[in-house]
């Protein structure tokens, strides 16, 4: 049986701050960045991180979980780099992972 998990960064609409996450479901968990503007301590809420700029697809959570730390890890270029390999012109990927 194939799972799918995800590591994922999220930026704000000046790309600026960056969130890394980690889902089972990236579609349902952007919607939830999105619609989750309630909680104001959440730290997606207070930067307005909504915009999803990258993502990596894993079939195992261990993997997963692992390569979350790793990115949290690094320096902020690091993390450019990486996300200028997958997209190039930090363009916003949500529409292309929500259905409508």
């Amino acid at each position: 049986m194939d799972h799918n998990y995800f590591v994922y960064i999220l930026t704000n609409k000046n790309r600026t701050v960056l969130y890394t996450g980690v889902t089972n479901d990236l579609e349902v968990r952007l919607k939830q960045h999105v619609e989750n503007r309630e909680n104001k301590f959440a730290f997606t809420f207070k930067y307005n991180c909504h915009y999803l700029i990258f993502f990596e697809r894993y079939q195992f959570v261990e993997q997963t979980i692992e390569r979350e730390k790793e990115i949290k890890g690094w320096t902020r270029k690091k993390k450019n780099e990486l996300i200028e390999f997958f997209n190039p012109k930090w363009r916003f990927l949500n529409e292309e992972i929500i259905e409508r």
